[in-house]
């Protein structure tokens, strides 16, 4: 029971911790305009992103306690254990085992969470004028989103599995090798293959600021063919744009959104940042990170799941919970069990990651400033928060925790050190 209580254990902090640091972020809103943010938000919608704020706030609580007191209840008993006997009633193939297994696990959790997600699009976002998304569109991603769930995932999940059972206990390197090729390959034709499914995107339309975005480019020998416009508008009144690609494949995104709200001198200040990221090799970086890290998790699960090992079976026997079932181990039930173990690790990588993060926000920062005009970003970065309701001051714990991105205040005053 020593796994299952320290897993309990996990969920029960966790939980606690996010309950923590929402409640600082609450004794950091007041009713009146700060001076601090005079000049960025005006009265009125000031008041309005602490409304915002306050009702975002609510609701993740709800879905937040919704889900942990679901997943307590699972564990203590033995649902996840109780699904995998009758499963074997069926089968005793693992490969079709995990894909049954997972599948059903992540169609009732989506179909749990719908109501959730429709409430917080419809009424929420809505109420608050961002929301341009229609239930057809709504349902449709839904729909897409479960069909690539099933083709890629569980690809993914069967190759894994078939890599387990063909190999031996040095199964991980291999599935390390796949998955690394995968990522690379994702970040390289994701755009071209996964966005389309959802968005349109075409080539932003020859004159002014295809110009001014291409003569920045060359000013500081970054070689871009591809700038393409998405239609962020059919979800969304929020706007942002992306980097993403490798090679001759990297291209730069623009919301329509983004586009709409801005001048031609706050997008160049825009774009200037994500080339800086490119420059400074963030996005390589990133890549490699990943894929490290991908490897550490792997090695560590295959010190769990070894083939015939006591430690399999009491990782197994964790999700049994009081119910007084029997696991029988098996490679998804430890993965599961892995899973939830391994998250204290995963959470502090990420808060590593987030600190690595916001540094490098700084540095693109400083590149577009240096290199084009840091006042231009300065206006876009203000907009884009004002525009989207953000939280100009919230607590520095929560930002150490939850923050790939440095606060406004403190983008701003960096780069106005660059006059």
């Amino acid at each position: 029971m020593t796994f299952f209580y320290l897993i309990l254990a996990i969920l029960i902090v966790d939980f606690l911790l996010e309950r923590v640091l929402e409640y600082l972020n609450t004794i950091r809103w007041s009713d009146a305009l700060p001076d601090e943010l005079k000049g960025i938000y005006d009265e009125d919608r000031y008041r309005k992103s602490q409304l915002y704020l306050k009702e975002k706030q609510h609701f993740s609580w709800v879905t937040d306690s919704v889900t942990f007191v679901a997943m307590v209840a699972i564990l203590c008993l033995g649902g996840f254990v109780w699904l995998d006997d009758l499963l074997r009633r069926i089968s005793e193939n693992p490969i079709l085992l995990a894909l049954l297994f997972f599948g059903i696990i992540g169609f009732i959790s989506s179909l749990v969470m719908t109501p959730f997600e429709l409430y917080g699009t419809f009424v929420i976002e809505e109420k608050f004028g961002f929301n341009t998304t229609t239930i057809k569109t709504f349902i449709l991603d839904k729909l897409k989103g479960w069909l690539l769930g099933v083709l890629i995932g569980g690809g993914i999940l069967a190759l894994i599995i078939w890599i387990y059972t063909t190999t031996g206990n040095y199964f991980w390197l291999i599935v390390w090798g796949v998955i690394t090729l995968f990522m690379i390959f994702m970040s390289m034709f994701y755009s071209n293959l996964i966005v389309p499914l959802f968005n349109k995107q075409k080539p932003l339309d020859s004159g002014e600021l295809r110009d001014a975005i291409e003569s920045f480019a060359n000013k500081v020998g970054f070689r871009l063919k591809n700038i393409y416009v998405i239609d962020g508008s059919k979800r969304s009144t929020k706007a942002n744009a992306y980097f993403t690609g490798l090679g001759g494949k990297k291209r730069i995104v623009l919301y329509d959104t983004l586009i709409r709200d801005h001048t031609t001198e706050e997008l160049v200040g825009v774009l200037a940042h994500e080339i800086g990221h490119y420059k400074k090799k963030h996005t390589l970086q990133g890549i490699i990170l990943s894929i490290l890290q991908t490897g550490l998790m792997l090695f560590i699960l295959s010190l769990f799941i070894r083939k015939d090992s006591a430690l399999s079976d009491l990782l197994c026997q964790a999700l049994s919970g009081f119910s007084g079932l029997h696991a029988i181990p098996g490679f998804y039930l430890g993965i599961l069990a892995f899973g939830l173990l391994y998250s204290p690790l995963s959470f502090i990588l990420g808060i590593l990651e987030s600190m690595l993060s916001r540094t490098n926000e700084y540095a693109a920062d400083r590149f577009a400033g240096i290199n084009y005009n840091p006042v231009s970003l300065q206006n876009a970065l203000k907009k884009l928060s004002v525009n989207q309701l953000s939280n100009l001051r919230p607590h520095p714990l929560y930002v150490f925790f939850h923050y790939s991105h440095p606060p406004l205040l403190s983008r701003l005053r960096a780069l106005a050190e660059i006059n």
